[in-house]
């Protein structure tokens, strides 16, 4: 049965809808895999950073369990054929919240994006003369082609000190003429729009407003209820842009009990009250769910802030602390690394003593997932909690 949408949330219904809309509360769509896990997020964010797994495979392990992880990257970088057509893939890579995986039905919708980057009047890479056209000449002729491929990403071992090629071909992915449709041993795999993106996808004609629009629906459904700030934060747009949209947008003017501000909820998540089981795992400092820190702070009580690029001995959780959810709340942190066979956790954080229990499965399931056969815990950051840590971790590998 469902119920009348409602002006006003509590706190606790707000947290619920958040959860379901991030696909944490509720059985499931295992039909739709990956690819369907995608399209209902909008945005999988990329980073260099690989601890268990990287970013972008955490996110469907979070949520769909042990998914494998060739599976994972053969959802988001396969191809597909209709008809006569050539493959073209499911998903391309662009700047969205960060670096992001996103549907390759939203390309249209980025358009307001590659407009702005031709408009910039200046770079941090100076860009040689000639190199642009040569990048597009050498990728039509032999593409697709990684950077190393096109002749080199790098003129020094410095990573900021880029090539004349890599500026290119950078520059175009920026502008859309070029797309990259593969991460090969974390290298970006370029190739053309033209050959890339589906003819019915392939053009720029629609305005910043109808770009801008469908990117602030999308952020709404996405996130369930939000703020302005909220819906902004999900593709980084600016906030004027969302207020000149979101009216339009099709998401609902709601009050949330607490929030002390504004909000928006997508309307079908107003339709009936989120139900069902809830997921206990570690999540990645890149998931969706915890992006935002004042959002996090906001909706669970939760200081959330990725620690690797701090000073280690200014670290407070460790180098890449990821958030344990359970009972759809965040009840502890852990700071994961793997030795051979052996999960690792070097420094466990956990919110009181009913945290336990599920942050032991949470980290016997992830061991079992990227094929560790043991879990040692190094610190417990409660010194009374470590014995029944153990215990628990005793219980769920016996």
């Amino acid at each position: 049965m469902t119920t009348r949408p409602t002006t006003t949330l509590s706190a606790d219904e707000a947290r619920r809808i958040a959860l379901r809309a991030q696909g944490f509360l509720g059985a499931p769509d295992r039909r739709s895999g990956v690819r369907g896990l995608l399209r209902h997020l909008g945005a999988v964010q990329l980073d260099t950073i690989s601890v268990l797994a990287r970013s972008h495979e955490l996110i469907p392990y979070a949520r769909l369990g042990a998914v494998g992880r060739k599976t994972v990257e053969s959802a988001y970088w396969g191809t597909a054929a209709s008809g006569a057509a050539p493959a073209r893939p499911h998903a391309f890579e662009y700047w969205s919240h960060a670096a992001c995986i996103l549907p390759i039905e939203e390309w249209p919708h980025f358009a307001f994006r590659r407009r702005a980057y031709r408009a910039r009047p200046h770079w941090n890479h100076t860009l040689p003369d000639g190199s642009y056209d040569q990048v597009i000449k050498q990728l039509r002729t032999e593409g697709p082609l990684t950077a190393t491929d096109l002749g080199g990403a790098k003129k020094t071992s410095e990573w900021w000190d880029w090539s004349g090629t890599k500026v290119a071909v950078e520059r175009a992915l920026m502008y859309g003429e070029v797309v990259c449709v593969e991460r090969r041993g974390w290298k970006r795999v370029y190739d053309l729009a033209e050959r890339a993106i589906p003819d019915t996808l392939l053009h720029d004609d629609l305005t910043d407003t109808e770009c801008l629009r469908r990117l602030v629906r999308l952020a709404g459904q996405s996130l369930g209820v939000g703020t302005r700030a909220d819906i902004a934060d999900y593709h980084r747009l600016k906030a004027e842009q969302v207020d000149a949209v979101i009216a339009d947008s099709g998401l609902v003017p709601v009050t949330v009990e607490g929030w002390g501000k504004p909000a928006w909820a997508d309307p079908a998540a107003l339709e009936a009250p989120p139900r069902g089981r809830h997921r206990t795992t570690l999540l990645s400092p890149f998931d969706s769910l915890v992006w935002e820190r004042a959002r996090t702070e906001r909706i669970f009580g939760f200081t959330h802030r990725l620690e690797a690029y701090v000073p280690k001995p200014k670290r407070v959780y460790g180098y890449f602390a990821m958030p344990v959810l359970a009972g759809g709340h965040l009840v502890g942190r852990v700071d994961p690394a793997r030795e051979g066979s052996t999960l690792v956790a070097r420094q466990v954080t956990l919110d009181g003593p009913k945290a336990v229990p599920a942050v032991a499965q949470a980290l016997v399931e992830a061991a079992s997932w990227v094929n560790c056969t043991g879990v040692r815990v190094e610190r417990v950051d409660a010194p009374e909690l470590r014995e029944p840590l153990a215990r628990e971790l005793a219980r769920a590998t016996g």
